[in-house]
């Protein structure tokens, strides 16, 4: 895996594989997943610096995985994708571990700049 890799995880496999095919064009190594579980097996299975991870999805609750996510890779940054304007799951995100949360639908060059200043701020 690059130096630096991000896991997109949503239950919505055309968001996931669009998005993903961006930012690979952008250069940036990136993979996706549709559950929690999957999500937790990958991050577990490899190093994934930056991580957006959508609050509501099919297996598990957001908030579980973020948990999870960061008893397994401390360091990682995640980045809360929610959506129906709820805010107060990205807040708790927050004061869960998360890095930052983005309300959907997001622009695609507002993520950039999110990702860009997850980036930054790692180790």
């Amino acid at each position: 895996m690059g130096e630096f890799s991000i896991l997109v995880v949503d239950d919505e496999e055309d968001f996931v594989n669009t998005l993903v095919h961006r930012l690979r064009k952008r250069g940036w190594a990136s993979e996706g997943v549709l559950t929690g579980g999957a999500a937790i097996t990958r991050v577990a299975a490899g190093d994934f610096p930056v991580i957006l991870l959508d609050m509501r999805l099919p297996d598990m609750d957001g908030g579980q995985v973020l948990q999870e996510i960061k008893k397994i890779r401390p360091a990682s940054r995640v980045l809360i994708l929610t959506g129906h304007a709820s805010a107060s799951e990205g807040e708790e995100g927050l004061k869960n571990g998360a890095f930052d949360y983005l309300l959907k639908p997001v622009e695609f060059e507002t993520l950039l700049e999110k990702l860009e200043a997850a980036k930054d701020c790692g180790p």
